[in-house]
């Protein structure tokens, strides 16, 4: 199996995982973060997770 198979299923995952996590919170900027996930599918996947994902 490949290493750029691996990581692009990996990728996907975490698109998947901060799009499904960003639909279901109560954020406020819910559909900018949404929009920034679909635009920047990796960087905006980490980025959600660092910055945008509401703490509790």
């Amino acid at each position: 199996m490949d290493l750029n198979y691996v990581l692009g299923i990996l990728c996907l995952i975490l698109w998947i995982v901060a799009l499904v996590d960003c639909i279901r919170s109560n954020n406020s900027n819910k559909v900018v973060w949404i929009i920034v996930i679909i635009l920047l599918p990796l960087l905006g996947s980490i980025l959600y997770f660092l910055l945008g994902r509401s703490k509790g």
